[in-house]
């Protein structure tokens, strides 16, 4: 059955101003699996009006009030969770496992956003002038700009809202045209079940040939003060210069270029489990992927062989089978552009280990690639698809010079026996995350989140970003008449 969902604004599904849908496809079958409101401008201004509107009376509750609205959206997206499921494998092709993933840290990011509602909102300033108390208070903004992309679109889509609600900000959230239901319009349920008052959080879905104009629109409005993006670098460099021209602050979450350093001490075994799920997980389609596999030369040749046959095996197919790993890429472009960075990588000379081949639709096999050298784009370009590349290093100043060696900078992992080796090495990356022992791909919503270079600024997770959303007054209070020299 096809679904047919309009905008959420003001608390209520309404239709695009002027009508207009899209379509929404399922990336493993190719049928159409929803039609969603086109919103333009005019819908925008809408979404932000009702935002505007709600802001003040949401801003001005108890803060255990707003804690447990979110606490109960934690619970109520937890009881929905095979809803969620079935949901994201028609829409992104996501697999089971990493959809239920979705649902169990995306209700943890709503628990510790609940969390911020209540936390500290200022200090006391020490001053020079006598008889003054003076404070530095921190306040909601008003309206945030929330884009969300589709490839964890319940975790995402969750990010972009949670703490600023918590805060007692009101969400305009832009949804992925690849997920505007996941990651937009179900949350929008997800909330509104769980108390949310109409107008705090409003939802515009839109045809991707306009989404230039939403998005200038939105980001735009003199009412939006702060804009949170989290997708490709290509993009988010668009939303920054927007924010900039418009004097907003902005957080960006980016792509990454990340890598994972196998050095010579390293359990083979488990260096192989890590990097396959590192590589692997949602068919490689997450910021934090590993990309690049960097192997102490001694070691390589056996973690290579070891990785390819670990990689040959994995089950790749329809989502919906509880049995595979490896589901659909978002659409057939994806897949078509993952295939043209391996052919390009084995025209220059690399090696084909398993994998590899033309696409089938969305799908692509996992790949695993080696003799990769600087002159393949795989190299340089984010994969953000089923492929892993591996390189041989001589040592540890080589591994840290080539992880290095990329305009990113979001996060890296490094697998060894020796946790000073690896610290020691981890204080030289350049990169706003390192899991010592660990692969590329983590998340708990209490910590830092963001990267540096062409990966982003900002953080979000924790007290961090309940700073990104909020501002920070200077408010004194005379506790005697001040004197004056005139």
């Amino acid at each position: 059955m096809t679904l047919e969902r309009g905008l959420h604004i003001g608390g209520r599904d309404v239709p695009a101003a002027d009508g207009r849908t899209t379509t929404d496809l399922d990336p493993h079958t190719g049928a159409v699996h929803a039609i969603v409101a086109a919103a333009g401008p005019v819908d925008v201004r809408r979404a932000v009006e009702a935002a505007d509107a709600a802001f003040g009376p949401w801003s001005a509750l108890p803060p255990s009030a707003r804690r447990r609205v979110l606490l109960r959206a934690a619970d109520v997206l937890e009881s929905r969770a095979e809803e969620a499921v079935a949901l994201m494998a028609a829409e992104v092709g996501a697999v089971a496992g990493w959809a239920r993933f979705n649902v169990g840290l995306a209700a943890e990011v709503l628990r510790e956003a609940a969390a911020a509602a209540t936390g500290p909102v200022g200090e006391v300033l020490t001053t020079d002038a006598a008889g003054r108390l003076s404070l530095a208070v921190r306040e909601p903004v008003g309206v945030v700009a929330a884009f969300a992309p589709w490839n964890a679109p319940l975790i995402l889509g969750t990010r972009a809202l949670a703490t600023p609600l918590a805060v007692g900000n009101a969400v305009v959230l832009k949804a992925s045209e690849d997920a505007p239901i996941a990651g937009g319009l179900f949350l929008a349920d997800v909330l509104r079940e769980a108390g949310l008052p109409d107008g705090v959080l409003d939802v515009v879905t839109n045809d991707r040939a306009d989404a230039a104009a939403v998005a200038e629109a939105l980001i735009g409005d003199h009412r939006v003060r702060v804009v949170n993006f989290t997708g490709s670098t290509r993009v988010g460099r668009i939303v920054g210069e927007l924010a900039a021209r418009h004097l907003k602050p902005a957080v960006l979450e980016l792509g990454g270029k990340n890598a994972v350093l196998v050095l010579d001490d390293a359990d083979l075994g488990h260096a192989v489990d890590a990097v396959v799920f590192g590589a692997f997980n949602n068919a490689g389609q997450i910021c934090m992927s590993a990309d690049r596999v960097l192997v102490h030369a001694s070691v390589a040749e056996e973690f290579t062989a070891r990785l390819a046959a670990k990689v040959a095996g994995l089950p790749h197919g329809d989502p919906a089978d509880p049995a595979t790993v490896i589901g659909p890429l978002v659409d057939a472009g994806s897949a078509r552009r993952v295939a043209d960075l391996v052919a390009d990588a084995v025209g220059h000379g690399a090696r084909v280990r398993a994998g590899g081949g033309a696409p089938d639709g969305a799908h692509y096999p996992a790949t695993v690639l080696d003799r990769v050298t600087p002159a393949m784009r795989i190299h340089h370009e984010e994969a953000f698809g089923p492929v892993v590349t591996v390189l041989a290093v001589a040592d540890d100043d080589e591994a840290v010079a080539l992880a290095d060696d990329t305009d990113y900078g979001l996060t890296a992992g490094i697998l060894t026996a020796d946790a000073r080796r690896g610290l020691t090495i981890a204080r030289r990356l350049r990169t706003g995350i390192v899991h010592v022992g660990d692969q590329t791909v983590d998340d708990e919503p209490q910590a830092p989140f963001g990267g540096v270079k062409a990966s982003g600024y900002g953080r979000f997770g924790g007290r961090w970003a309940a700073e990104a959303f909020t501002t920070t007054r200077w408010l004194t209070v005379a506790t005697s008449a001040p004197h004056y020299p005139f």
